[in-house]
């Protein structure tokens, strides 16, 4: 099979670049500067076990690689808020045989969050759920750094909504000869649900920096109680905090190349590199969506939510507002809801 990866960031980079070393053939999608560096110079992969080039067929749009064939994959790996236009460039591309990307190809959803996977069953007959477990940064357009080790990452995949198939299986087999753990799980979406409120945490490191302080460590442990109270009230069932332990203990490690402390996540990296996007709509947005929907109140995860878009939008510096400023404003919004609340006289 060929792995098209659409959306060659942090983690797509990762993955892609894996692959290849593993013998997989590969192609990258990416577009402005790292795609251009991708073209010039290949793609720099630093792992654990050094640095390496790529050099891999480079497009930004399926009119470069002209007609797909039957046995390709296609990958998507941008950011939730970048799906729409990805899925609807590439699902109407031919594929030789007869037939389009959307009717034939199987579609791999390795992002954040929990809405890509319908978005994309909207125009795809065939895809697949990732929850990703992967620490990747791009570190400068055509440079990606995957410092997990022994594993780079651990990648639990099955069928949207549900199940599992030969081509999820085909697939976890070459990610697992690949520096990955592969389980394929009839329920990918509960460990979707369990790493979006892991993924909670980053609205707040955008804002405020990664957490490490006291502080920070206490607003969060607040922002994910509403999220659970809110997957509760939905009853949408989530992967455990002691299975995910069982499943993950000691087989990532993270192991940065210059003895520099972890960076910010997903979010915290949007901001840092200006984008002016962000994913909070389909992370804390979607644990507000289904407070509406079921009756919760989400205070917290609407204030994240909505600095999160502003910070993107008017591209603040990442982690440059004070994580007391932060809490101030988060107690603000819960007694603001509380009073709101109370019974009238």
């Amino acid at each position: 099979m060929r792995y098209i990866i659409i959306g060659a960031g942090a983690v797509g980079g990762a993955i892609g670049g894996r692959l290849a070393e593993a013998g997989h053939e590969v192609a990258l999608v990416a577009r402005g500067a790292h795609y251009e560096a991708l073209r010039t110079h290949g793609l720099r992969l630093m792992t654990s076990e050094g640095t390496r080039t790529h050099r891999l067929p480079t497009v930004d749009g399926p009119a470069a690689l002209g007609e797909l064939r039957p046995d390709d994959v296609l990958v998507l790996a941008v950011k939730t808020q970048d799906s729409e236009a990805a899925l609807e460039a590439w699902g109407p591309a031919p594929v030789a045989g007869g037939g389009t990307a959307a009717e034939r190809l199987p579609l791999v959803c390795a992002q954040n969050g929990v809405e890509s996977p319908r978005i994309a069953l909207r125009r795809f007959r065939r895809v697949y759920g990732v929850c990703v477990w992967l620490p990747a940064t791009l570190v400068e357009p055509g440079a990606v750094s995957a410092a997990g080790a022994p594993l780079t990452g651990i990648l639990h995949l099955g069928r949207h909504p549900h199940g599992t198939d030969e081509t999820a299986r085909r697939i976890a087999a070459d990610l697992e000869k690949a520096h990955f753990e592969a389980p394929v799980v009839p329920d990918v979406a509960r460990w979707q649900y369990a790493k979006l409120l892991g993924n909670l945490a980053n609205a707040i490191e955008a804002v405020s920096g990664v957490l490490t302080s006291e502080e920070g460590l206490a607003l969060f442990a607040r922002v994910r109680a509403e999220g659970e109270a809110v997957l509760a009230a939905a009853d949408i069932a989530y992967t455990g905090e002691e299975e995910q332990k069982r499943v993950r203990d000691n087989k990532i490690r993270f192991e940065p190349f210059d003895g520099s402390e972890r960076g910010g996540g997903s979010s915290w990296q949007s901001l840092d590199r200006g984008t002016g996007t962000i994913e909070a709509d389909y992370l804390n947005g979607e644990i507000v969506l289904l407070g509406r929907l079921h009756g919760v109140p989400t205070p917290l995860n609407e204030l994240l939510q909505r600095l999160a878009n502003t910070f993107a939008r008017e591209r603040r510096a990442a982690g440059s507002m004070p994580v007391a400023e932060l809490v101030r404003l988060a107690d603000e919004a819960v007694a603001f809801v509380q009073e709101e609340r109370a019974p009238r006289p």
